[in-house]
């Protein structure tokens, strides 16, 4: 019996990531999203070379999935340039950017240290409900505004 509510679990939520994934972009779009938002913020550009670098892609990768960017209005892409995110694309990065620092926020919390808490979030923080989101904002706001709290929790 509990072979087969595993299985529906798992058939579950691979249909829901499906449906999930029809309303948010990709994993790939999204971790291209969040490097070219840190390159902007850090550098002040984001050029093809950077990128590849900070996603360990070839240059040609880069240059392919900075035209699909493009194409979905993303990105304003020029050619031997660099891209640069669209309105539509540094809002969609900043929603990213928060998701990735609630979960490593959460992940502190429990006591992860902050260079594997950061690794885990780039795991799972494409693969979260808002649901969920909600509810480790939730938690994280009530921890960190009063750390008793989660300490009385762990006795």
């Amino acid at each position: 019996m509990a072979e087969i509510n595993r299985l529906d679990a798992l058939r579950s939520a691979h249909v829901e990531d499906v449906e999930r994934r029809s309303v948010r972009h990709s994993v790939r779009v999204e971790d291209y999203l969040e490097v070219l938002h840190e390159l902007e913020l850090v550098e002040g550009q984001a050029k093809p070379a950077r990128i590849a670098e900070m996603l360990a892609v070839s240059r040609p990768s880069v240059t392919k999935m900075l035209k699909r960017l493009d194409e979905d209005g993303l990105v304003e892409y020029v050619r031997y340039q660099g891209a640069s995110l669209t309105n539509q694309g540094r809002n969609n990065a900043i929603s990213l950017r928060e998701r990735h620092g609630l979960i490593v926020r959460f992940l502190r919390i429990l006591g992860v240290d902050e260079k594997t808490a950061h690794a885990d979030t780039e795991g799972v923080e494409h693969h979260l409900a808002e649901s969920t989101l909600s509810a480790l904002r939730e938690f994280v706001e009530k921890a960190e505004s009063d750390p008793n709290w989660w300490d009385s929790r762990l006795k």
